[in-house]
This record gives structure tokens, sequence and C-alpha cells, in this order.
């Protein structure tokens, strides 16, 4: 089976590290697909033994350059220095050496930790048997030309060949050549001290089924005319001397002995045979990364260049045993491994040969097979009549008569135009208390459950305001009656305490214990408000006692019919004067706390989306899903309500102030759980709507300490138990999905003509968007059901009125 792997390693470096690392699996039978993320530490090691074993490759051809042709007319990196005196302390024993210390090397920093679980991954996934292409993709010109293939992985896949890739790629439109057998322009450039006749010798003899136009040592001009080639080109192979820069950002070509090119000079003549089916450059020359360079600019699909400086004999070797492993049938990749690695054996005289071929691949496009290189498609074959002969005119013209002239292109363009239509209507927000009526539906359809152990409630009822602790204060709790619950629930050992009141009252001097309690308890979290100029509201201030660590708001964002369908995490106050200037929410605060404790850290991916362990919370961005006019500022997400016998209330066992102070409660219920402390007292309106309804039909109240339950528990059964979080599709997916549901409306009424016929079809259709809809929202995806209804509809409608107009006139004709 054949696999595909890319590894892109980012915008790191040896000396920096590589902090984000990709790995994408993928069958290309099936296209089922994998990916991995790790990351890679700072090697400089390597690249000064990269540097060093560059250093003795070049010191050892320098000196058997009298008896050895390279492709390279001036093949030493212009950075390295070389003394005259060095060339004759090299030894065949020392290059030996740096090539296994940095295999070595090599090998260890891929075994690096936060790598090697990639490796594991990539190991269980793939089979010895497998043709793997595997493609590394990185901007750096020091890994460009690093060995990967000496990595231990690719010993024990015998069937898998590395590849280089730009990060950033895109395929090129390609249109199949004409011609009938596999078209190479064959480039033989300089000349001087290499032999080109080899090439040109096997090429003329390599097989029957190609055709070969040579251009020895040409003119830009002959070389830029045989690109335009109208019939195009399969392969283009180069010849002669060549070079590139130190960068490796540019690679030149030596085309005759007065002329060098950059790829540059030949970019249009490239890109328009690219175009016409280009799909293979093979550069048998020295230093080739820069060409590779400036090609994948161009996006050519597959290249084959050499590292270094290669010598003559090696780039004729290698081109024979490719070529005729490619032309017998083997894979592209399979081919050029098997030629790569049959160049050791001449690295008795050639050290280091078998390091210097590699493939720099498009990943946007498949390798092609010899065979499908000859066997081209020429288009498609003009169609035979219909047997019988043709109709008479009379005959064709009663069949028009009778069926409209309506195909899938006007189906299509109706479907369009409707679906723009609706999209600039649901962008003014028209729908928007439509498609938030749907939301409330979806959210009490679902199915119920279980209470979230993880929590405990301790309300503050009407009753438990007429104890003896809570008379000699204020507001909801007094100071006493709190320090008593904080003394009754520190031997139970919660994880975290959450106090939903606000804490406005001062502590007198004979409290010192629970100021105290207050400023050194970092389980404990207060609440306070965030001033609203908007509304008036100066906002009220967190308890003076409590760190702004453990402090968190308790703003809430319900939408204008007053329902909270939002959970707002985070925000900058926007006044600098307000009292709260906490940049979370309370719930958000203990769940991040809660988690802390089981070494999940809230952190921010590159997108600025929060994420926890896994889980990554989507920030509700502006025109998103039904919410197309809406203030979207702080970072908020959706609110996915856990209920329990129909009811948001019953979100986690509840215990009241009297039960606590009393000793009423069950220690279990308490250690190692999230205690939220809150007002149920209907004196005190401290209550939200919900998507819930009550048994007369109006929306259900619940206590802000049962909504902040509610969003304490949605951000920890996310991370802990895989809860899907609510998301919307994005705008190009709604926009697909929408226009889809308006296709299938035209498709039925160009289908069913009958009104009986066209009704049932568009309500079981209806019924089918309905049930899609809901299976997605239990799923955690809000797709649209409201628009996508109505374009069902009035596309359908439209379509039906265009055959019924359609159909009189053919009759209003037929009459006349």
């Amino acid at each position: 089976m054949s696999k595909l792997v890319i590894l892109n390693l980012g915008r790191g470096s040896l000396q920096n590290g590589f902090h984000f690392v990709t790995v994408v699996l993928q069958s290309e039978s099936n296209f089922k697909t994998s990916q991995f993320q790790g990351s890679l530490p700072a090697a400089p090691n390597i690249l000064d033994l990269y540097r060093r074993w560059q250093l003795l490759y070049d010191l050892i051809y320098s000196a058997r350059s009298i008896s050895i042709g390279l492709r390279q007319q001036e093949f030493i990196d212009e950075d390295i220095k070389i003394d005259e005196s060095d060339i004759t302390h090299v030894s065949d024993a020392e290059f030996d050496e740096v090539c296994k210390k940095l295999q070595k090397s090599l090998n260890n920093w891929l075994d690096y930790q936060d790598f090697r679980p990639i490796e594991l991954q990539l190991r269980t996934k793939l089979s010895k048997s497998d043709e793997i292409r595997f493609i590394i993709q990185t901007e750096d010109s020091y890994l460009r030309k690093l060995p990967w293939h000496i990595w231990r992985f690719f010993e024990d896949y015998r069937l898998a060949e590395v590849a280089l890739s730009p990060i950033e790629f895109e395929s090129e439109n390609q249109v199949v050549n004409s011609a009938l057998r596999v078209r190479i322009l064959a480039i033989l450039g300089d000349s001087r001290g290499i032999d080109t006749d080899a090439d040109k010798k096997f090429l003329e003899n390599l097989s029957s089924d190609t055709e070969t136009v040579f251009l020895v040592e040409p003119k830009r001009s002959e070389l830029d005319e045989q690109l335009w080639d109208k019939q195009g080109w399969d392969i283009l192979f180069f010849a002669g001397h060549s070079s590139s820069k130190a960068d490796g950002e540019t690679g030149f070509i030596h085309i005759n002995p007065t002329e060098r090119l950059a790829i540059g000079q030949l970019r249009n003549a490239l890109k328009k045979a690219i175009e016409r089916g280009l799909q293979l450059a093979i550069f048998n020359s020295c230093d080739g990364l820069g060409l590779a360079q400036q090609l994948d600019d161009l996006h050519i699909p597959q290249m084959i260049v050499m590292r270094e400086p290669v010598p003559d004999k090696v780039a004729q070797e290698f081109l024979k045993r490719f070529l005729r492993g490619f032309a017998d049938g083997k894979s592209f990749y399979l081919a050029v491994r098997e030629a790569r690695e049959q160049l050791q054996g001449l690295e008795s005289e050639f050290p280091g040969a078998s390091w210097l071929p590699v493939i720099c691949q498009n990943p946007a496009l498949a390798s092609p097979t010899w065979k499908e290189l000859r066997e081209k498609t020429k288009g498609d074959a003009p169609k035979e009549p219909p047997q019988g002969g043709e109709r008479s005119q009379s005959a064709s013209s009663l069949w028009e008569h009778r069926q409209p002239k309506l195909n899938f292109k006007t189906v299509l363009m109706i479907s369009f135009i409707v679906t723009s239509l609706l999209m600039g209507v649901r962008w003014l927000g028209m729908l928007q208390a439509w498609e938030l009526q749907a939301f409330d539906h979806f959210m009490r359809a679902r199915l119920q459950e279980k209470q979230d152990s993880r929590l405990l409630i301790v309300t503050v009822s009407e009753d438990d305001l007429k104890l003896k602790e809570q008379q000699q204060g204020k507001g909801s709790l007094s100071n006493i009656a709190l320090a008593r619950l904080l003394e009754k629930l520190a031997p139970l050992q919660p994880r975290a305490i959450g106090l939903d009141i606000y804490r406005d009252e001062p502590l007198q001097p004979k409290q010192a214990s629970l100021a105290t309690r207050l400023k050194t308890d970092d389980k404990f979290f207060a609440i306070c408000k965030v001033s609203d100029r908007t509304k008036n509201h100066p906002g009220t201030p967190p308890p003076q006692e409590v760190p702004p660590e453990r402090q968190g708001f308790s703003d809430v964002v319900p939408d204008s019919d007053g329902i909270v369908r939002r959970h707002l995490l985070a925000m900058q106050p926007a006044d600098p004067t307000s009292p709260c200037t906490a940049r979370y929410a309370l719930n958000a605060q203990l769940a991040f706390h809660y988690l802390e404790k089981e070494g999940i850290y809230p952190k921010y991916t590159p997108r600025g989306d929060l994420q926890l362990g896994k889980v990554v919370l989507k920030r509700l961005q502006s025109h998103m899903g039904g919410y197309q006019q809406v203030d979207t500022g702080g970072y908020q997400i959706l609110l996915n309500y856990r209920s329990n016998l129909g009811s948001p209330l019953e979100i986690a066992p509840t215990v009241t102030l009297t039960d606590v102070l009393r000793g009423k409660v069950n220690p279990e219920q308490v250690k190692d759980r999230i205690v939220l402390i809150g007002t149920t007292a209907p004196s005190f309106r401290d209550y939200s709507l919900t998507p819930y309804i009550t048994e007369q039909g109006f929306s259900q109240e619940i206590p802000g300490v049962i909504l902040q339950a509610q969003m304490v528990s949605q951000i920890i059964s996310a991370v802990k138990d895989g809860r899907p979080l609510l998301l919307i599709l994005p705008v190009w997916g709604e926009v697909l999905w929408i226009w889809g549901w308006s296709f299938v409306g035209g498709a039925i009424a160009w289908r069913y003509q009958s009104g009986r016929h066209l009704i049932l079809a568009g309500g079981g259709a209806i019924g089918v968007l309905y049930i899609l809809c809901l299976i997605l929202f239990c799923s955690g995806i809000w797709v649209p059901l409201v628009p996508s209804a109505l374009v069902l509809v009035v596309t359908g409608g439209t379509v039906a009125v265009y055959f019924t107009s359609q159909h009189s006139q053919r009759q209003l004709i037929s009459t006349t």
C-alpha cells in the first residue's frame, strides 16, 4: 500500500530549535489521514558536523579534481576557506569518521523525547511492506542539505524514500500533452572537463516509447524556444556544469561555455512548460538545491538534484540506474532510492556518492509512474450518434414541447442566486431571532445528562437568611456566616471554593482570622462586576482581602431577548476606572484551578484560541452562525447547557447554607470538588433566563450560582470527559451547507412536477434537514436550520414557477 508522510518542521532552525513540528500521515488509496505534533530541540552540533563534512568533501574532491571530472566549475562554497596545506592531510578514514558522527548526531536529535512519540505513531501505523513517500517541509537551507536518508527510520522501512519540499506550495493546473510517448527535453550544457556524451548515448537508447530532443550547448534563445513547445514535455533533463549560491536560494546552469542562467531567466518558458504537462526535472549536475528552490516557486511536480558537487561518473551511473528502474515499472520514489543506494559501490573511489541525489517534491501532486507518462489521455473521443438514425424535425419538436428546457446549470444558477440573496438578508441580522429560537429548540431536544459530581453548590435561600449567623450583617451572606462556612468546608478538603456573592461589607478588626483566610487560601475565589457605562452601572469591587489572581468577574452576555446562550470567559474592561479589573470570569478561574491540579494549564494557540489540554475553545466571532448582529467582544464561546430531568437547575448536587453550618453535608460531596456558594433567594433577584421553558411556557430562570456552575461544568467536562463544545462552521462551510440545501430544493422541483409529489418530497427533505441539524447539534456542531429550510423552499418554488411558465409558453405556441 502506498503511504504519504509529510514532516513539517515549520520556521525553526538548528540554532534555535523547532517548537512546532507536525507530521501528517495519509493513505494514498483511501485518503485516510492522521496528524501528530511534537517538537525538536536546537542542535548546533549537527550544523557544525555538516560544515565539517562539507569541508572534507570539498577538500577530497579538490585533491582529486585533476583526474575526476566534477559537474561544477566553481564548486567550493564561498564561506569555506581551504588551506592548500590541508589537502594532503585529508584521508578517506577521516571523512568516514565524520560521516558516522553526523549520522549518530542526526539520529540522537530525532530521538528527542518530544519527537519520539511521532516516530512511534508512524511505526505503529506503517507497515514494512508500504511504499512510503516521506516529504520533509522546511525553508532552512542547511536542513535541506542534511542527508535525511541516514535516519534509522529509513533503514527499517526499505520501501521509503525521503524528499524535500517548501512549507508553502500549491498545485499548477496542467494540461496533458498530446504526445503518445514520453517526451524528454535533454539539455547538454557546458561540458568542459566532463563527458556529457555518455548521458546522451544512454538517453538515445533508453526506450522505444521515448521521444528525446537534445540541445547541445544551446544558446538561451534556443532553449527558451524549446521550452515553449506546444506539444509539451514530460521530463526536463540537464547535464553539465551548475552551481548554487551559499544561501541555497539561487542556482545557475551553464548552458554553454559563455552563458550562465538562473532559473528566473527562464521563468516564463518554464511556467508554460509546467502548464503543458512537465512532470519531472532532473538536474544531473553539481549543487542543485538552489535550482530546486527556484523551481519550487513555479510549482513543478517533482525534481531530482544533487546536494553537493557530483563527480561525472557518479552522475552518469545514477542516471542510468534510476531511468532503467523507473522505465521498468518501479515507482518514482523506489527507483530513486535503489539508484541512490547502488552508488555506495562507487564510494571507494568517490566518497559520499550515495548521499548526493535527493528528490524535491510538490506535496500537492502525486508522483507519476512511467506508464502514466507514456499512456496519456488525449481527451474524450467524439460521441457516436444514437442508433436508429436521427429523429425527424416534427418528432423532435413534439418532444421539446413535452420536456421543459430546464437543466442542471439552470437549477444551479437559481440556487446560487437564492442563496446569495438569503445570505445577504442573514448578514443584516433579519433571521437572527428565528435562528436563536431554533438553537433553543435543539438545546431542549437533547438527551438528559447526569449531574456533574465534581461540583457542589451551596445555596443561600430565604430560610438561610433567618440564621443567627446572618443577623449581624447585611446582604445575602454576612461576614460571620462566611467565616463559619469556610471553617466548616476547610477540613473537608475541597479543591476550589467560588463565592458568587458580592462582598461589599467591610471586615471588622475582630474578624482578622477571616481576613487572613481570604488573603492566604489559594483555593478561595471571589467575584466582582465590571463597570458598564452604557447601562450606567458603576461596577462592584471584589473583597479587598482577595488578591487579583483569585478574582473573577460575574458578567454574562444575554441576548436581546434576555436569554443567556453565550459563555463569556475573558475580557479586558473597557473602562480604566472600573473597580473590577479581573481578566477572567469566576467560572473560568475555578475551572483553571481545578485542571491545574491535574497538570492541565491554559494556553493560547498561534491563532489566539484558548487551549486546555487537547481541547481548543473556539472563539465566537462576529457574523458566525445565527449570531449576525451581536457584540462578540471579549472571549466568548457558546454555552452548552447540561440538563437533568429536563431542567438546567439540576446541574450538580446542592446543599443549603444551613446544611453546611449544622454539619449535615456528606464529606465525600466536598472532598476534591469545586464548591460554589451563591444565593437562590428570590428577594435578591440574581436570576438569568435560559433556553429552557417552564410548564407554563415561559423561559426558565436559573440563579446566578447555577449559571456559574453550568459554565464551570462546560469547561471541565470538555477537557476531562470529551463532552462536545458547541462549534459553528466557518463562513464558507455555512455557505456551502445552505447552498447545498438550496440545490436540493431546486432538484426536487425539477424532478417532481405534480403538486402533491412536490410537497411530499419537499416535506421529506425538510424532515431530513431537521434530523441532520439535530444530530449535528447533539454532536457539538450548530449548523443553520432556518436559512437552509428557507432556501430549500424558495429555490424549489422558484424552479417550480419557472417550470410552469415554460410549460405554459410551449402550450401556447403549440395551439397557435
